[in-house]
C-alpha cells in the first residue's frame, strides 16, 4: 500500500474529538477538492509502498487504542479490507474517514466517518476539463453512502464556506430516503488557519443551534497549526 503518513495525535475533527489516535494516511484520491488541505496525498500524492505488517508495527508503536485510516481516500487503497480487518483483530477501535464515493462492501470498521463534497469542493481551472468533470460527477453517490449508512456507526462531515451550503447539504440527505439523525450530522467549517475557522465559526454554530446539527471545530489546528503529523 502507498502510505503517505503515520502519525500519533489527537483526534481533532467529528464526534471523537480529543481521543488520542494513530493516524494512518493512505495516499492517492480519486477526488480532487479545491480546498484540499492533504494535497500530498491528494493532488500529487506521494508516500512509501508498505505492507501490512509493518503498517501494524508502526501502529502498535503507540499507547492508542484508536486508529483513524484516511487519506485522501482510503478505500480505494490496495489491500484497504484486508488492513482494516488485520487493525480491528489487533483490539483498536477504527474509523475509516472517507468522502464515501467507494462501497463499503464489508469492510470492519468501527465508526465510518463520512464527508461527501458539496459543490465548494469543485477544483479550479489548475486541473483540466475533464479532472474537473470527474470531480462533479463522482462527489455524491446516493446508493453508496446509504450503503455506509446502513452497515453500522456513522457520522457526516461536510466542510461548510457559506450558508447556503447547509441548505444544499440539506437536498443532498434529503435524497438517501433515510432518516438521519441531526446529530449524526457535523458541520466544520473550511479552513487551514485558526483565523479562517474562526472568521466562519460564528455564524456556522449559530446555524447549528437554529438547525439542531452539531458544530465540529478543528482541534488539531488549535492545538499545532496547519501541519503534517499533526
Amino acid at each position: 500500500m502507498l502510505i503517505s503518513e503515520i502519525f500519533y495525535s489527537i483526534q481533532g475533527e467529528g464526534m471523537l474529538t480529543g481521543v488520542p489516535s494513530v493516524f494512518v494516511r493512505t495516499s492517492g484520491c480519486n477526488l480532487r477538492c479545491n480546498w484540499c488541505d492533504t494535497p500530498y496525498a491528494s493532488w500529487n500524492p506521494e508516500g512509501t509502498a508498505m505492507a501490512i505488517p509493518e503498517i501494524l508495527r508502526e501502529i502498535e508503536r503507540h499507547p492508542a487504542r484508536h486508529v483513524v485510516l484516511t487519506g485522501g481516500e482510503p478505500m480505494i487503497a490496495k489491500e484497504v479490507h484486508a488492513l482494516a480487518k488485520a487493525i480491528g483483530e489487533l483490539g483498536h477501535h477504527l474509523t475509516i474517514e472517507t468522502a464515501a464515493t467507494v462501497a463499503p462492501e464489508g469492510i470492519a470498521c468501527d465508526l465510518a466517518s463520512l464527508s461527501p463534497k458539496l459543490l465548494n469542493s469543485a477544483p479550479d481551472s489548475r486541473l483540466s476539463v475533464t479532472w474537473r468533470k470527474k470531480h462533479e460527477s463522482t462527489r455524491w453517490q446516493p446508493p453508496v453512502v446509504r450503503a455506509w449508512v446502513e452497515r453500522g456507526d456513522y457520522q457526516f462531515k461536510f466542510v461548510v464556506t457559506q450558508p447556503a451550503d447547509v441548505d444544499e447539504l440539506e437536498g443532498m440527505l434529503a435524497t438517501l430516503k433515510l432518516e438521519i439523525p441531526r446529530d449524526r450530522v457535523l458541520l466544520m467549517p473550511e479552513g487551514v488557519t485558526v483565523e479562517a475557522i474562526r472568521e466562519r465559526s460564528g455564524w456556522l454554530a449559530e446555524l447549528c443551534k437554529a438547525r439542531g446539527y452539531r458544530y465540529a471545530h478543528r482541534l488539531h489546528l488549535e492545538l499545532y497549526g496547519n501541519r503534517r503529523g499533526t
